[in-house]
């Protein structure tokens, strides 16, 4: 790390002092209303340090980043996996893919709790453990090849444990993509906007990824500026298109056709070279990303709106309408992507590896992209803590509107059937309660902040920027479903290398092929059963995602674990360790409460006893499944942890270990 001058060292002190003065405003101001500007102070303090010194610190200290040393884009280049890709186009592709919906809709949902919680668990968490995580796992992968989690642990620990998580990582990335997907056809069902704006940059992606191909960085520059150009006439014409009835009825496509379009889509993002359609599309979709999130926190700089939503609501101890459970654990299973995220490691081991061109890029991609995602989560926090709380409860929970506003006003948060039909028309929906799940909640936040920012809350402007943030949304996940597809197809031919040597190869096209149709079949199989059977099917899987997200997080923290005891590291193992035990006590709190909590909103058993009372076998049959399911995870765990375990104690003991597996480079 570089010597600080004099000036510099009060320049960070003020820093410093102005962001514990920001935080100490958002945790201590009780009675009145708290500003908004307080936390986007907070944050970008905390971003600004926790860049400026912890990062520098671990790249120094505890990594011992080697510029010189080539990477696997280099070593194993082939033209369409390996290959070596400008910083930021890397950064772009690894923001895109980590940010999905987790640091727009986890935020949102916490919102129950109140603003607090959240906001101290994105910061804390996102500085201390997520930028850690994801740094310490791309360092790990590049050192070894660009290989996956899994085929660390197998390397690293023992082909017990590697088979063991790379059965887990295939389950719960299945799942994950197969929701995620769901989402997507949901918010795209309805919309000629978004919909016409997606497809509109596929083929634009394609341009762009050929006008960079080979241009040793020359070409960047002018490229990525008439490609944001570009991209800012596909959100125009989306606009122009869901204007023009005949264009409008052209882009509107039922559930079905929507999931067969994004199954299609995904195998083409996992079998073409990454350079052609998915490190390019995703790279431009950064931008749109990056620019909304930046102008929403100007938007809110400016306009200062003060938080309606408490700093702690009476929901903490479990009673929420919005979620059932206690903001322990819950909250921290709830907000992941924005604080610590398990799917982060199989973006850091699977695409992003092989495509830097220099260890050095660890530290902007790596700790960079994670805690710009710990932004977006805090801006998401703020639109849903901006909204009357009658409002976001409203939208949050099911039921008939006399129903709903009644229970919401009953529990201390004001709302009337009016007031709720206003705000629906205002964005252009027949009605927006029980709109459930995070998306539209934030799309109406975010919708009223900018509508403010103009001075015209009515006048369409409303509906304007509500299905502008309804497409934002569709975009910043499907920019995770083909990283994520790309990443299923290297777990399946890792799989399907146990089998035939050659099918495990990422360079065989038959390998490469096969493992994207088994894959994108796994998951598109789920899918289509949500999007026909939208009462059940995938939808009843979404309550273990949380703690099956964070279980991802378990491994790969233990696997960061075992390799630095075995480098020799133990003095600087905390920077691991910590995070691992937090995440260790968090999840396996949530997941025995998840399956075995007495209340049926909470607990899956309880509620399969419920439903089977109440004649509800298809509800019952899902509790069931959940709980297996959720069990099966935790075991799965459980057994990386003790393999993992086993080697500390070894090396403790002075006895043979695996040797550590880093790629010799000339």
């Amino acid at each position: 790390m570089r010597k600080l001058s004099g000036v510099a060292r009060v320049g960070w002190l003020g820093v410093a002092l102005g962001g514990a003065v920001a935080l100490g405003v958002v945790g201590l101001q009780r009675g009145e209303p708290v500003n908004a500007l307080w936390l986007v102070v907070a944050t970008g303090f905390v971003y600004a340090i926790g860049y400026r010194f912890h990062s520098a610190w671990l790249m120094a200290t505890v990594l011992m980043i080697d510029e010189s040393r080539e990477t696997p884009a280099i070593r194993h280049a082939d033209g369409r996996d390996f290959v070596k890709t400008n910083r930021w186009v890397v950064f772009g592709h690894h923001f895109a893919a980590i940010a999905g919906p987790g640091p727009l809709v986890g935020p949102v949902l916490a919102a129950q709790f109140g603003y607090l919680p959240g906001l101290l668990w994105i910061l804390i968490g996102a500085v201390l453990g997520g930028a850690v995580h994801d740094s310490i796992i791309l360092w790990l992968s590049v050192r070894r090849g660009g290989k996956s989690v899994g085929q660390m642990l197998r390397d690293e620990v023992g082909p017990t444990a590697g088979t063991i998580a790379v059965i887990g990582l295939l389950g719960i990335l299945t799942m994950l993509m197969a929701v995620l997907a769901l989402v997507v056809v949901r918010a795209l069902a309805e919309s000629p906007w978004g919909l016409s704006t997606i497809v509109l940059t596929m083929p634009l992606a394609l341009v762009m990824g050929l006008g960079l191909r080979g241009a040793g960085g020359v070409r960047t520059g002018w490229v990525t500026g008439l490609g944001v150009l570009a991209l800012v006439g596909c959100v125009w014409a989306g606009k122009w298109v869901s204007d023009v009835p005949t264009l409008a009825r052209m882009f509107t496509w039922d559930g079905p056709t929507l999931a067969w379009s994004i199954m299609g889509y995904g195998l083409m993002a996992s079998i073409l070279p990454i350079w052609l359609l998915l490190a390019p599309r995703d790279y431009l979709s950064s931008f749109l990303k990056i620019g909304t999130v930046a102008a929403l926190a100007v938007v809110v700089a400016i306009l200062a709106p003060q938080l309606q939503m408490p700093a702690l609501t009476q929901f903490i101890d479990g009673s929420g309408p919005v979620f059932a459970g206690p903001v322990f654990p819950f909250c921290f299973i709830t907000i992941a992507c924005s604080a610590v995220s398990g799917f982060h490691c199989l973006v850091a081991s699977g695409t992003t590896p092989k495509l830097l061109a220099s260890e050095g890029d660890i530290r902007v991609v790596g700790y960079g992209a994670m805690i710009t995602e710990m932004c977006v989560g805090v801006l998401a926090l703020v639109a849903a803590c901006a909204m009357p709380p009658g409002e976001y409860f409203a939208i949050n929970l099911r039921g008939e509107p006399a129903a709903v506003v009644q229970q919401i006003t009953a529990l201390g948060f004001p709302v009337s059937e009016k007031q709720m039909a206003d705000l629906a028309r205002s964005v252009g929906e027949s009605t927006l309660i029980g709109r459930t799940g995070g998306a539209p909640t934030f799309a109406v936040g975010m919708a009223q902040i900018f509508a403010k920012s103009l001075g015209i809350v009515g006048g369409g402007a409303m509906a304007f920027w509500y299905h502008f943030a309804i497409m934002f949304e569709a975009l910043f996940i499907l920019t995770t479903i083909d990283a994520g597809t790309r990443i299923g197809r290297f777990l399946v031919q890792e799989v399907l290398g146990w089998l035939w040597k050659p099918l495990g190869q990422v360079n065989s096209w038959v390998g490469s092929g096969l493992g994207s149709l088994l894959f994108v079949g796994g998951w598109g199989w789920f899918l289509y059963q949500g999007v026909i059977d939208p009462q059940g099917g995938i939808n009843s899987l979404w309550p273990i995602f949380g703690v099956a997200n964070q279980l991802l997080a378990v491994m790969a923290l233990s696997l960061a674990t075992t390799v630095l005891l075995k480098m020799g590291k133990g003095k600087l193992v905390w920077v691991t360790l910590a995070p691992l035990g937090w995440l260790v006590v968090v999840t396996f709190s949530a997941g025995w409460m998840k399956i075995f909590s007495p209340d049926p909103r909470l607990g899956f058993l309880a509620g399969y006893d419920q439903a089977l009372a109440a004649g509800h076998g298809k509800l019952a049959m899902a509790q069931a499944t959940n709980a297996v399911i959720t069990g099966f995870f935790l075991v799965l765990v459980v057994l990386v942890l003790g393999a993992c375990g086993r080697i500390a104690w070894r090396r403790w003991r002075g006895l043979s270990i695996p040797p550590v597996t880093e790629e010799r480079v000339a």
